[in-house]
């Protein structure tokens, strides 16, 4: 079974800048007048596919030159194949950990992964690590999309090959169809978990609005409070740091706006929160509950230990790639959003009567 191979930055894509691109299955699709899937089933001898539009994506290979690359190839004889992934290179818990996962369960099917970091300027960046994945030959590209301004230039960029974008919440196009674990319907576990324990003022220190999982992670807090018949509480937008919830803790603390209950973006968010309040006399649970989101490693030795929202990148991770190769292979592949799990520590407790 292959090992990763992992691509340096977008700067190779230069290496060869005068090298003509050689035609590609979109390419001959085009010709064709039909998908991409057709071209692949015609390759894989698949039987569903008419005698004359089989005849005609023939030829049109044949008149281009079209070639399989060897990873094509590799999909027909069993043997290894390549997946590009496309990350800006966060070091937040939430796109490391969907990386990881995927080179392991990429790994696991016997899949080369090619992994090419991006930066801002990503009209920029993102156009050269496209073509940097299209110089090896990958058969299709998974993009880690957290931000909103990244998700945009994939959507604009000449793509050749699938392309799935893992990005909570965003909604598919036809060429980047997207996957996401439902981030949604975990904030509204970490808020409902809090109405259910009688709390009616909660607040919500967010994540930043420039990232898909802070808006529906946001969403996911208004919706509760809406089904439940509560006002929305105070929402404060932040930056995922401990840094910045410590901060404004401590804002909380002296300008006398400490809530009921609150449901932090994520664990580090929550983290710097209990710290900002211990420091000010102010006790967690007993005086402020407080629910997380991720599960980070070590949010069970939080003082309290940290109820949360445990993501599962493993699942994420098997149904994204089954996806992909679904579109690879030129079959449909149907996945729902993978779920969030509730874990149910000691930072959040029922109200207490006469809190204001």
């Amino acid at each position: 079974m292959a090992g990763a191979a992992r691509g340096n930055d977008a700067k190779t894509a230069r290496s060869h800048p005068t090298r003509p691109r050689k035609p590609n299955i979109s390419d001959v699709a085009q010709h064709a007048g039909v998908s991409y899937q057709t071209v692949s089933r015609v390759l894989n001898n698949a039987p569903d596919v008419s005698a004359a539009t089989r005849e005609r994506v023939q030829q049109i290979i044949k008149d281009m030159g079209y070639r399989r690359s060897r990873a094509a190839t590799a999909l027909s004889t069993s043997r290894s194949t390549a997946i590009g992934i496309l990350t800006d290179g966060s070091p937040r818990f939430g796109p490391v950990g969907t990386l990881m996962a995927l080179e392991k369960v990429a790994r696991q099917k016997g899949y080369f992964t090619t992994v090419v970091t991006v930066e801002e300027p990503y009209k920029d960046s993102i156009p050269e690590a496209l073509a940097t994945l299209d110089e090896i030959e990958v058969d299709g590209i998974i993009v880690i999309a957290p931000l909103l301004s990244m998700a945009a230039a994939v959507r604009e960029a000449t793509i050749q090959v699938p392309v799935e974008m893992i990005a909570a919440g965003a909604s598919s196009t036809p060429n980047v169809f997207t996957y996401s674990e439902n981030q949604e319907l975990g904030a509204r576990m970490a808020t409902q978990h809090l109405v259910d324990l009688g709390h009616t003022d909660i607040a919500h220190l967010a994540g930043s609005m420039d990232w898909f999982d802070g808006r529906v992670r946001k969403r996911g807090w208004e919706s509760a409070l809406r089904d439940s018949g509560l006002p929305q509480g105070l929402c404060l937008e932040g930056d995922w740091s401990p840094g910045w919830a410590h901060a404004t803790g401590h804002r909380l603390v002296s300008e006398k706006k400490v809530p009921q209950a609150v449901f932090a973006a994520s664990d580090h968010t929550a983290l710097g929160l209990i710290r900002a309040f211990a420091e000010c006399g102010i006790r967690v649970p007993e005086d402020v509950s407080i629910v997380g989101f991720d599960d980070v490693e070590g949010s069970d030795f939080f003082l309290p230990p940290l109820t949360t929202v445990r993501q599962d990148f493993g699942a994420l991770a098997h149904a994204s790639i089954e996806v992909l190769l679904g579109a690879i292979e030129g079959r449909e592949v149907d996945r729902p959003p993978s779920e969030p799990t509730l874990v149910v520590r000691a930072s959040a407790i029922p109200a207490r009567p006469g809190r204001p």
